[in-house]
């Protein structure tokens, strides 16, 4: 039988994900706290992007709603949540974290549209903003300006995925480039949805790339030096989106016909060599 802590490892490694690098540079205590973190979050965001039919999505979602209360009075069934809640004292995560995870993949249920850039960010801010904050609370924090760092990192690497995930998200009839910038470039919502390139949109990612480069600068600058070494596992996943972002404009945002990624071997280098400079 599958333990709690077996079935979330399982998740993690599934995923292929950037995190997962990460991860293996941490203490045994905090990996298992991230790892269960990462798989609920893995869990709820399954659901808006797995399951087709809206109102069998919702119910799904007020399910993990209740088994967040319930798992905060002691009563978890879901694995994941078994293997996270032994962990939430140790490392402060509480419901409100958790249930905010939830309100963004509502959103996306709910909407498939930004008509602009702030509406975008707040919706950032549930999906990444708030698991920065979780995250950065695991790998080990003094000072209150993390919390700030933690955000505005989320948010950076958020808007690295939309890039990334542009085509993607138009097969699914989604699209999160501000409308606003979409009428300022003159690229029609069509134009995404059928894959259509053109300079116009190039130069609407362009834009993108630009503002995700330059929240990960307003990132950096907020982690103080008392923390910098706790925070190396989230250092390693910025240089990596971040280079992933590189790829992405060295391709000429080629991003509406497939994925672009980095190989696996190329992740774990980058995470090694942000933990040996320490940045």
């Amino acid at each position: 039988m599958t333990t709690p802590e077996q079935y979330v490892q399982e998740k993690a490694a599934a995923s292929g994900s950037s995190f997962y690098y990460a991860f293996l540079f941490l203490t045994p205590p905090r990996r298992a706290a991230i790892t269960a973190f990462y798989a609920f979050c893995r869990e709820v965001d399954d659901v808006a992007d797995e399951v087709s039919d809206p109102g069998v999505a919702g119910a799904k979602l007020a399910w993990w709603r209740s088994e967040v209360g319930a798992a905060f009075t002691g009563n978890p069934s879901h694995p994941a949540m078994r293997a996270l809640l032994p962990h939430v004292a140790a490392y402060g995560i509480e419901p409100r974290h958790l249930l905010a995870v939830i309100d963004g993949c509502q959103m996306d249920l709910d909407q498939s549209r930004y008509l602009d850039f702030p509406g975008l960010a707040s919706y950032c801010d549930l999906v990444a903003g708030v698991v920065g904050e979780v995250a950065a609370n695991i790998f080990g924090r003094t000072l209150d300006s993390t919390v700030a760092y933690a955000h505005r990192l989320g948010l950076a690497m958020q808007l690295t995925n939309i890039v990334r995930d542009v085509g993607d998200d138009a097969r699914r009839g989604r699209i999160y480039l501000p409308m606003s910038e979409l009428k300022q470039y003159d690229v029609k919502a069509a134009e995404i949805l059928e894959g259509k390139y053109s300079d116009r949109f190039t130069a609407l990612m362009r834009l993108q790339a630009e503002r995700a480069h330059r929240t990960y600068d307003e990132a950096l600058a907020l982690l103080g030096d008392a923390d910098r070494a706790a925070q190396k596992p989230g250092l390693m996943m910025a240089n990596i989106y971040r280079s992933l972002l590189r790829e992405i404009e060295a391709d000429d945002f080629a991003v509406l016909h497939q994925r672009i990624s980095l190989t696996p071997i190329r992740k774990l280098w980058i995470a090694m060599q942000t933990n040996w400079r320490g940045r």
